[in-house]
């Protein structure tokens, strides 16, 4: 029974005999009723200690035993155990790709029995904690380290039972993380199949474009044309004068021949029995023979100017200069004049100093009667022959 007990009991008491005091003295009891009286009041409060020293002490609902509170005494100090772990190696779902796991470990002994052996509380805090962890860092992917961090955090934030009963444990201040090693090479691979998925799906693309124009647009001439007006429904006589390349385009699609029915509208290729050359800067026609064109006029398939049937060099002399130069000019083919002429020229060129340019002109176009003429003439002046080549012409 408690001191506070027992102080109520005595106040009860003395209260109950004043009011049997006052009582009596009101009612005018008999003298026999007062010791009547004062033994009920003494049995009652002697069952009343009785009571309260059989009764049981009341535990709180933690389950330790309620202790009257003493301020002068000091509060014992907690007793924590905790222990921190880090870079522990934990499996992710890709082989070879680990986290790094990192916390503070909590736990607390559990009740065991009397011959029950010792053990490390803190090794087997440690070891339930990671058990916990690796089940779910298992079946999370590398690239979701923080997803699983969390995750982690909260399942590993509640007080449970070691597998063997001796321990209670929890963890705090979950860290997980992946090496810098590993990061970059999962970065390095996610860029790679990234660019893999576009490639596979550009082709994929490419077929199916190849598919469509082959079984579709251009499997015959008619679904070309088709194909084209649905494209330019509004440019009716453009498709009229594309019926040909459309026929022969979808024909070389299927490696076929041009059908007959279109073959006209085809256009036709250059003879393989005609020449294989065309007039240069002029219409092929008789004006360009009959101003004395010569075949220096003419280009072949290359682009490159022909000269008497063979392909002239792509940097012509001068004397060669000097003739086409004479065509073009429309001057008659006459062998005298055409000699006068270049002499003159190499002339003008001898005294400019191109003496080299000079003799190859006279080497091609001097005759033997106009080397007989300019033997004769030795002394004539520059401007003397200037002024007979008019009459000349």
């Amino acid at each position: 029974m408690s001191s506070g007990h027992k102080t109520a009991t005595v106040f009860i008491t003395v209260i109950c005999a004043l009011l049997l005091v006052i009582a009596g003295l009101s009612l005018r009891w008999p003298i026999w009723a007062w010791p009547a009286a004062a033994a009920v009041l003494i049995t009652g409060s002697g069952a009343a200690f009785r009571s309260d020293s059989r009764r049981p002490a009341r535990r709180p609902a933690s389950g330790a035993w309620e202790h009257p509170a003493h301020p002068d005494l000091p509060v014992p100090p907690v007793e924590r155990w905790e222990r921190t772990v880090a870079g522990v190696a934990l499996p992710s779902s890709v082989p070879d790709y680990d986290f790094l796991f990192s916390a503070t470990v909590r736990w607390r002994p559990l009740i065991a029995a009397v011959d029950a052996p010792r053990v490390n509380a803190g090794g087997l805090a440690v070891d339930a904690i990671l058990v916990r962890a690796r089940a779910i860092t298992e079946r999370q992917n590398p690239h979701h380290s923080t997803l699983a961090q969390h995750q982690l955090d909260g399942a590993l934030g509640t007080m449970e039972p070691d597998v063997s009963g001796r321990v209670e444990a929890m963890a705090e201040n979950v860290t997980l993380q992946l090496s810098d090693a590993d990061r970059q090479r999962l970065t390095k691979l996610s860029t790679v199949r990234k660019d893999e998925d576009v490639w596979e799906h550009e082709r994929n693309y490419e077929r199916s474009k190849r598919a469509y124009l082959g079984t579709e647009v251009l499997k015959d001439t008619g679904s070309a044309v088709v194909w084209w007006m649905a494209k330019h429904d509004d440019r009716v006589e453009k498709t009229v004068d594309l019926i040909g390349p459309l026929a022969q385009l979808s024909s070389a699609a299927n490696n076929q021949e041009v059908p007959e029915l279109f073959r006209h509208l085809v256009p036709r290729p250059a003879s393989p029995d005609g020449p294989p050359f065309t007039l240069h800067d002029e219409a092929m026609d008789g004006s360009a023979f009959s101003r004395g064109a010569h075949f220096s006029s003419f280009v072949g398939p290359d682009g490159q100017p022909f000269r008497n049937g063979e392909q002239e060099p792509e940097e012509p002399d001068v004397p060669t200069v000097l003739e086409s130069f004479l065509d073009d000019a429309g001057l008659t083919r006459d062998e005298h004049v055409r000699a006068l002429c270049a002499r003159r020229i190499a002339d003008c060129l001898a005294v400019e100093g191109c003496d080299e340019a000079a003799s190859a002109i006279r080497l091609r176009f001097d005759s033997p009667e106009s080397t007989d003429d300019s033997d004769e003439e030795p002394s004539e002046e520059p401007g003397e022959a200037d002024s007979t080549a008019p009459g000349d012409r």
